[in-house]
């Protein structure tokens, strides 16, 4: 009885004040949105990072003949000064930094650059000997490229030495920036939905304050009173969680899965999957801050 009473009262209260009502969903799904990009974004970093930890090399690449480097002067890399960077590699002070190395002549890095380029006039105009030698070194510590980079620069015979981080950096940067943005925008959207949430059950208690008036006198709790207006906050909160999560689900679906997947293939993006990991904490957090949200109004405002 109680509880068709609570449930009558949530139904006359989201139908009396239905575009408060209507705000109070919209407002917590565009806020829920952004908490869920943010947190989206979170993972995706980490899927990056994962991938290519164990897999981020340090090329140390070798002159070649007529390379215009002032470290080679056109001249290719000699045997002696091979010899001497292999050594070097293997020496007991830089062992415990690298887990891997492996060499690339100038026959298998034709190979590689003539089957990366084959579409391109570029493989046509390349031959063998402007292919540069190289070492390519797996770190046990992939964020220690600078000892690497300090013993090799100025070596006899290196052209250059980079890091493959390099290639990755831009993209971790900019969703590290994109996850600090709808971080911000998310607090400021969850804001403003407590304090419409706060508003419409202030309403919605005024509206009916006759009625709460009689119902103590007859010695309801408060509780009882209470609780159709906590209820009416969070029923419209949920609303708006869920409709958040399905405008997530589609474009993790749709955008990101059938567009950008399969045009980058080398990067490891979010799934539906991980959804189901956001989605939860997504709804529950509607839940709680609308309760809170309400139980406010009701003790400061409408004193019910």
């Amino acid at each position: 009885m109680r509880l068709r009473f609570i449930l009558s009262e949530v139904v006359k209260g989201m139908g009396r004040n239905i575009a408060m009502t209507i705000s109070v969903i919209l407002v917590t799904c565009v806020s829920l949105l952004f908490v869920g990009v943010a947190l989206l974004t979170q993972i995706q970093v980490s899927k990056v990072q994962e991938q290519w930890a164990d897999r981020v090399q340090v090329s140390i690449y070798m002159c070649a003949e007529g390379d215009p480097t002032p470290s080679c002067a056109g001249k290719a890399a000699t045997e002696s000064q091979l010899a001497a960077v292999r050594e070097r590699l293997e020496s007991a002070e830089l062992k415990p930094y690298i887990r891997e190395v492996t060499f690339t002549d100038r026959k298998k890095a034709f190979a590689e650059f003539s089957e990366r380029f084959a579409d391109s006039t570029l493989a046509s105009a390349a031959t063998e000997e402007m292919m540069p030698e190289s070492f390519r070194v797996s770190l046990a510590d992939p964020s220690r490229y600078d000892v690497i980079s300090s013993e090799f620069d100025s070596m006899a015979g290196v052209q250059s030495v980079q890091d493959q981080r390099q290639l990755i950096e831009p993209l971790l940067t900019t969703l590290n920036r994109a996850t600090g943005l709808a971080a911000g925008l998310a607090a400021v959207m969850t804001v403003a939905a407590v304090l419409l949430i706060t508003t419409t059950i202030r309403l919605s208690a005024l509206s009916r304050r006759r009625q709460t008036t009689v119902m103590r006198y007859v010695g309801a709790s408060a509780l009882f009173i209470q609780a159709p207006f906590m209820v009416e906050g969070a029923l419209a909160a949920l609303i708006g969680a869920l409709v958040a999560v399905g405008a997530l689900w589609a474009f993790v679906h749709f955008v990101v899965a059938g567009w950008i997947a399969p045009a980058m293939g080398f990067v490891p993006f979010v799934t539906s999957h991980d959804l189901l990991i956001v989605a939860p904490i997504l709804i529950v957090a509607a839940i709680v801050l609308a309760l809170i949200a309400s139980a406010f109004s009701l003790a400061k405002y409408a004193k019910v």
